[in-house]
């Protein structure tokens, strides 16, 4: 199965009619697709009863892909305890418990940032991180190209089966180490998670500038390579049970129509408004340790 959704249901204006309520939109997503990302649990550890609202929003069929907190991932630069890290990662995995109670939980997403390179002490990092989510399902994403040169994928990608992460699949701009390649490769039976943030160099580079969230992400696909991605996808769906394609790049909105042309390429239902229909309309059916260099 491959399942298409977008990072976060807020920045789509134009998936919604007009007058609604922003507490109400996810529930007019889920009419469009069948997966979200959730990026708000990036920036605060929520409460479980926002985790049930959303569980209650949504209908049997909807999953979710929960970003983990920054203080999980090394976002943050602080230097936490070790008693301060469990107290976070339990207060996380309680906070998530009643999307789990539901069964819409498809992974969590662990990404870490462009600094968090291939070394001994960052592998302790992701089994200390691995271990404190218990058996919850954990996907993996590296910004920092250490982890897929040539003579380090195939050990990367092995860590990942062994220690058990769900790899991510990333389409980036290619910038220097703060990025990584594509790599179509799945290291669990059950869920290959991919992403797509556009291929925007000059937006990937915009840290720290005053519009970086408008340009970050800013791109649209253009039919090829949507269709290269497709293909893509069907080749991964041979490897894993279920393919997650999350598209976001939001900056420009081009993340809701992109997710909607590949659905038709696959096959699969799109709705109404985004193919020259009435955009108010119901949807239609159809259409070991690594043996690295350098030091501890």
């Amino acid at each position: 199965m491959i399942s298409i959704g977008l990072a976060g249901w807020g920045d789509h204006a134009k998936l919604y009619k007009a007058g609604i309520k922003p507490q109400e939109r996810l529930k007019e997503y889920s009419k469009f697709f069948s997966l979200v990302e959730v990026d708000s649990s990036y920036y605060a550890i929520h409460k479980d009863s926002l985790y049930r609202k959303w569980a209650g929003d949504t209908s049997g069929h909807f999953s979710f892909v929960v970003k983990a907190y920054q203080g999980m991932t090394g976002h943050t630069r602080q230097a936490y305890s070790e008693d301060d890290l469990e107290v976070m990662f339990r207060d996380f995995r309680e906070s998530i418990g009643p999307v789990i109670e539901a069964g819409k939980l498809k992974a969590v997403l662990f990404q870490y940032p462009p600094w968090f390179d291939c070394s001994r002490h960052n592998i302790a990092v992701l089994r200390s991180a691995r271990k404190r989510m218990e058996d919850i399902p954990v996907a993996l994403e590296f910004r920092h190209q250490s982890w897929f040169k040539p003579d380090m994928m195939q050990k990367t990608l092995t860590f990942m089966r062994e220690e058990g992460w769900i790899h991510t699949v990333c389409d980036e701009p290619q910038v220097g180490d703060g990025s990584v390649p594509i790599v179509e490769a799945a290291v669990d039976p059950q869920l290959t998670l991919v992403r797509l943030h556009g291929r925007s160099n000059d937006g990937w580079l915009s840290s720290g500038q005053p519009n970086w969230r408008e340009v970050r992400y800013l791109y649209r696909y253009n039919e090829q390579e949507l269709e290269e991605w497709a293909q893509r996808l069907i080749r991964l769906e041979q490897l894993s049970e279920t393919v997650c394609i999350l598209f976001n790049n939001n900056s420009g909105g081009d993340a809701a129509d992109n997710a909607l042309q590949l659905m038709a390429m696959l096959g699969q239902t799109p709705p109404r408004g985004f193919f020259g229909e009435d955009p108010q309309a119901d949807p239609v059916e159809q259409l070991d340790l690594f043996d690295l260099p350098g030091e501890e």
